[in-house]
């Protein structure tokens, strides 16, 4: 991929035609004004290579349209025209080159047939000194003139020097697309075009356009003006999506694979100011963020000073008014509101930053771990941030700086050394995160106990609630493992300390068997709790936690609000009950009372309790036994 940058005016588009044979001026209002206002494309085929070409607008008014097409370029072909030397847009696209961190590139000089030999010495020598310093120092200049071809064979064969140095992008990335067209082709529909920034795409695969949440499928491609099966990272690709509209789409949205980028708000990043801005940023001033093909206004917030001299370079936290898609280590542009100039630029390092409220010296550890960190740091600094909620794998797809498969392989490491702890195959938590949720859930117990030493257990959801409401599924891996060390019980709804045990005193079991005595010699017609535990000799109810020693003994059972039964109590009534269908096939509530000799107030609940426990089952107003 290589892209023109230069004054307007100065032959790039000229230059692009003169090579490929490929007018990339599309637009009725550019080819009525002779200037460039939007992107243009254009290929090159050399044996064995293809060269896409960006052509973008030199007017001032279009630098926005021209960082839409810069982004994904591999190589710069500064264009100079021979006649006029460096203008500002020179040194303006030569300096948003410098901030996108494109790598290497190559200098040619139009319309030489203009000027004299002494004349282009002069001119070679002023770009010399432009470029000093800057990732063009030292590259190819190139004399050359659309008009009658001379050095048009020279640039063809620097661009296939320089290609073939351009290391292979890695398939190994989530794939994405950001948009810099959107159109409609009849009997096709929506159309989208873009630079495949990573990874891979295929006819057929399910998409989804980021920020809109809009999904759809691929219906076809094309790259460089060939139908194909399958484009990749660093390829021109036209899409066909089927099923979505062209006004729901427009320049700046990324297609990716559903479900796997992140949409951004705020971003965490390296901000360096240009030497040649006109003044300090302070924070808080409003910019114009580019990155990938969006602008978006923004405002900067510095986190270790209160703004930023020309030449200087700090850590920001930049708030967006409207989402972006973006992945760790994109590079972006950043040009004053007004006068709109560019100023400067950054990495992005946090796409999904923690909250404002870590201020100082903690978030900036964390960037700082971010921008300089192995993998396995950075990677495991994202579960650390994520706290007992942990990090899920899809979620951290889209906030690392690797791929897929780097990532499953760096998750395996943190888990073998201890660093992360897997609640499942999909699932990570910090290990740091773990043993605080670890030490909440014993100290709540603890604490339950203490407060509650003739309860045998705390209900599963109460405790979770108590030890920070980590989310279930962790929580009960967590209870898991801690049995499986021997420090907990688990019983039911139940959990306990393994260590604890109810334990009465001589007074308080004389209560409890009085009570239970009551209830298992009542049999059929329970007294209330408040009753039993009146002829007990204490006052209370269903709370009191002399009573609750028996439901959670599973000596008493609710059958109803307030109304339990011994369980030897039930048991006898069930067997009575069963024994009484066979004989009869169906009873009503008359039968159960003349049966057990008790009234309607505890006829009726026993036969609901029987309903719900399936031994019996309700046909109009008569029970059978339920399978017959």
């Amino acid at each position: 991929m290589v892209g023109t940058a230069g004054h307007i005016d100065h032959g790039k588009t000229s230059l692009v035609k003169a090579l490929t044979g490929i007018d990339t001026d599309r637009l009725p209002e550019e080819k009525a004004r002779g200037i460039t206002i939007d992107l243009g494309f254009a290929f090159l085929e050399e044996p064995g290579l293809t060269i896409e070409i960006v052509d973008v607008p030199g007017h001032e008014r279009f630098v926005k349209n021209m960082l839409a097409g810069v982004g994904g370029i591999d190589l710069a072909m500064l264009v100079i025209a021979a006649d006029e030397g460096v203008m500002p847009q020179t040194r303006e696209h030569l300096a948003i080159c410098a901030l996108l961190h494109i790598r290497a590139g190559l200098v040619v000089l139009t319309k030489a047939d203009l000027v004299e030999a002494d004349w282009l010495e002069l001119v070679k020598d002023d770009v010399a000194s432009l470029v000093r310093g800057t990732f063009l120092e030292g590259a190819p200049i190139v004399s050359a003139s659309a008009k009658t071809g001379a050095g048009l064979d020279a640039i063809r064969a620097t661009l296939r020097d320089l290609a073939a140095k351009i290391p292979p992008r890695s398939a190994d990335q989530l794939p994405r697309l950001p948009i810099d067209r959107v159109f409609t082709i009849k009997g096709f529909g929506t159309v989208v075009t873009g630079t495949l920034a990573a990874g891979r795409f295929g006819v057929d695969d399910r998409i989804e356009v980021f920020p809109r949440g809009l999904q759809a499928k691929i219906r076809g491609l094309q790259t460089h003006g060939h139908t194909v099966t399958d484009a990749r990272a660093g390829q021109r690709t036209a899409m066909n999506l089927q099923g979505l509209e062209r006004a729901a789409i427009e320049r700046g949205d990324v297609v990716g694979l559903a479900g796997s980028l992140v949409a951004a708000s705020t971003v965490d990043g390296t901000l360096e100011l240009l030497a040649a801005a006109p003044r300090p940023l302070k924070t808080r001033d409003r910019i114009r963020f580019h990155v990938g093909t969006s602008e978006v206004m923004a405002r900067v917030l510095f986190l270790d000073r209160t703004e930023l001299e020309p030449g200087q370079r700090a850590f920001a936290r930049i708030r967006l008014e409207a989402p972006v898609v973006a992945a760790p280590g994109d590079r972006f542009v950043a040009r004053s509101y007004s006068p709109i100039v560019t100023i400067g630029g950054g990495t992005l390092l946090d796409v999904d930053p923690p909250r404002m409220r870590r201020k100082g010296p903690v978030l900036l550890a964390h960037l700082a771990l971010l921008e300089r960190g192995t993998p396995e740091d950075v990677l495991e600094e994202h579960i650390r941030q994520r706290g007992a909620a942990g990090a899920r794998v899809a979620a951290l797809s889209g906030r690392v700086p690797f791929g897929p498969e780097a990532l499953r392989g760096l998750l395996a490491a943190l888990l073998k050394t201890g660093r992360v702890i897997a609640v499942d195959r999909d699932w990570y938590v910090h290990a740091e995160s773990h043993a605080k949720l670890r030490e909440a859930t014993l100290t709540a117990l603890a604490a339950f106990h203490r407060a509650n030493p003739l309860r045998p257990g705390m209900s599963r959801e109460e405790l979770r609630g108590r030890a920070g409401n980590a989310e279930e599924k962790l929580f009960a891996h967590l209870v898991t493992t801690l049995e499986g060390e021997g420090l907990v019980k688990a019983e039911r709804d139940k959990v306990r300390l393994a260590t604890h045990e109810v334990t009465l005193s001589d007074d308080q079991r004389r209560v409890v068997d009085r009570v239970e005595a009551d209830f298992r010699g009542a049999a059929a017609a329970p007294p209330s709790p408040e009753e039993a535990l009146a002829r007990a000799g204490v006052g209370g109810d269903e709370e009191h936690e002399l009573f609750q020693v028996l439901v959670e003994g599973k000596k008493l059972v609710r059958v109803k609000e307030s109304l339990f039964f011994h369980t030897e109590a039930l048991e006898t009534i069930e067997d009575k009950l069963v024994t009484l269908l066979r004989e009869r096939k169906e009873i009503g509530p008359a039968d159960i009372k003349d049966l057990l000799g008790i009234s309607r107030k505890y006829a009726i609940p026993l036969l609901e309790y029987f309903d719900g426990r399936r031994v019996t089952q309700r046909v109009g107003e008569r029970r059978v036994l339920r399978g017959g």
